[in-house]
């Protein structure tokens, strides 16, 4: 009996056929879940958290649901991951990778039900997914050459990304958006200096591109409503000491006098410091913390623009937009870097006031201030167009372009489907699941617009099997589409993303066959 008991009384452990059927199920669950609201036609989803402000989320970005769901699953678990990964790394296509893997996980199910072993079917999904990324590899286009024929590409990518979230009716004017964000990077991925700005009024048309930067902010009280040739001073310092405040320490005065003399000091030291910042030649000084009356009223006088409390994301920002450091010590002001842009002043978006820097140091920066009708619109609008962003942005380095509407899918499978014929042993098994899980995508795109999806599959089967086709579904109308016609493309860095993550993520799971729970601790009775 000994030997019986290795695990403690409550750890569970689940060996072989049970463990795997454990991660097949989670997995597949996981897929399910996510599976409605892929292609243009999906469906979103809301989220209430239990917290205590019962947040609600209205999304159907893969990664920000999968992210929201607290998972006992350790299978479903490794998914949820690498649809976050994907979400980091290119953007977009987290919906699709989960669904795909799940695909090849509820494949395998079967193929593992004739006793096939998971190693072997491991080999032939390795060689299928080669296969296929060397399918897609040969039919890239890419017109890095031609600016303007690799605008309407990135127009076109836009458009795709956009048609399966809230903004896909009105993803011209997003697109357009996101095209002219993405190009003033002059190919550099950091979307740090693409601000985003969400005002509630206004409908989502309302949106615009700003050169520039916007502070959510408004300017105090008598100072100067606009300035020229800024010279601007971003900080992180205390600017509220023109009152005693004294905490925790104990002060013995035997008159009010004295209480007087100390705020006086207080005072002037106040006096001392603002000197200090003026003498490093600014005519606008943003600060993160509180600035008090006095201090304003003294930057007031010297004719300096103050700015109090302007929130973190914001002012990190704007240092690196204006070309200008945080400093937090002003003794030696040609140590100081400042920043620097052409003119600033007020303007108005919706009932808002805000601060508008324009000119800006560097080029790229620029701000998009989105509208429209309530909060959850709002966020919502804000992850559909960080997605089409990523995906431009990772575009822009990586230039090849696939069409898209399921033609990648069934350009994948056609290959695969060669591939299995060809290999001998009980790999061709696996093959062709694999090929089997990639025509899953288009089904399902096509089952999400309550379409004929078994009709429609065959139909783009058919006529994949001839030579240079760009066919794939068109969900508009309800059949098989010329996707160069209609214009709808994808980037290959997200394709080629989905394929691989997809697969190693089956890979990982398949490998499984034991699940070891831990007994829970235990809370001891301190009496």
């Amino acid at each position: 009996m000994a030997i019986e008991r290795l695990f403690k009384d409550e750890a569970t452990e689940e060996k072989g056929g049970r463990a795997r059927m454990a991660s097949f199920i989670g997995a597949m669950a996981i897929s399910d879940l996510v599976k409605t609201t892929l292609g243009p036609k999906g469906m979103d989803k809301i989220l209430q958290s239990t917290g205590r402000g019962r947040s609600v989320t209205v999304t159907n970005d893969g990664a920000t649901i999968l992210k929201s769901l607290h998972i006992d699953n350790p299978a479903a678990k490794v998914l949820v991951d690498i649809s976050k990964v994907q979400d980091d790394e290119v953007g977009d296509g987290t919906t699709s990778v989960v669904v795909l893997a799940g695909e090849l996980l509820r494949e395998a199910e079967k193929l593992i039900m004739t006793n096939i072993h998971p190693m072997t079917i491991i080999a032939g999904y390795r060689m299928a997914a080669e296969c296929a990324r060397n399918a897609l590899l040969q039919r890239t286009m890419d017109n890095k050459e031609d600016s303007d024929k690799f605008r309407s590409d990135l127009m076109n990518i836009a458009r795709t990304t956009l048609s399966s979230k809230i903004l896909s009716q009105d993803k011209e004017h997003f697109a357009k958006l996101a095209v002219d964000a993405v190009l003033r990077l002059k190919g550099s991925t950091n979307l740090e200096s693409i601000q985003i700005i969400k005002k509630a009024g206004g409908s989502l048309k309302d949106s615009f591109l700003d050169e520039g930067f916007i502070l959510d902010k408004k300017i105090g009280l008598g100072q100067p409503k606009r300035i020229e040739n800024a010279k601007i001073l971003v900080a992180n310092t205390a600017m509220d000491t023109d009152k005693v405040k004294i905490y925790g320490a104990r002060v013995r005065v035997d008159s009010m006098t004295k209480v007087a003399q100390i705020e006086t000091a207080e005072k002037d030291k106040m006096r001392e410091k603002v000197q200090k910042i003026i003498g490093h030649g600014i005519n606008c000084f943003v600060n993160r913390q509180l600035i008090y009356n006095f201090p304003e009223e003294l930057f007031a006088e010297a004719g300096i623009l103050a700015i109090e409390h302007a929130d973190f994301d914001g002012i990190e920002r704007l240092a690196l937009v204006t070309g200008g450091e945080i400093a937090s010590t002003f003794d030696n002001p040609e140590s100081v870097k400042l920043g620097h842009c052409k003119l600033i002043e007020e303007i108005m978006i919706g009932e808002d006031k805000l601060i508008h820097f324009s000119g800006v140091e560097m080029g790229q920066a620029c701000t998009i201030v989105l509208r429209g009708a309530s909060f959850h619109v709002l966020d919502e609008a804000e992850r559909s167009l960080h997605d089409a962003l990523c995906v431009l942005s990772q575009t822009v380095n990586d230039t090849r372009v696939l069409f898209g509407g399921g033609w990648p899918e069934m350009v994948m499978a056609k290959e695969v489907d060669e591939l299995a014929r060809k290999t001998p042993g009980k790999k061709s098994h696996a093959i062709e699941a694999f090929s089997r899980a990639l025509i899953a995508i288009p089904t399902t795109i096509a089952d999400n617009a309550g379409l004929d999806s078994a009709e429609l599959i065959s139909q783009l089967r058919a006529e994949h099997h001839k030579e240079g086709t760009c066919a794939g579904i068109d969900v508009i109308t309800g059949a098989v589409g010329d996707m160069q016609k209609l214009g709808i493309s994808e980037a290959f860095k997200v394709k080629n993303a989905v394929l691989l993550s997809a697969t190693e993520a089956a890979e990982m799971i398949l490998r499984v066959d034991e699940i070891i729970t831990c007994a829970p601790r235990r809370r001891e009775d301190r009496m």
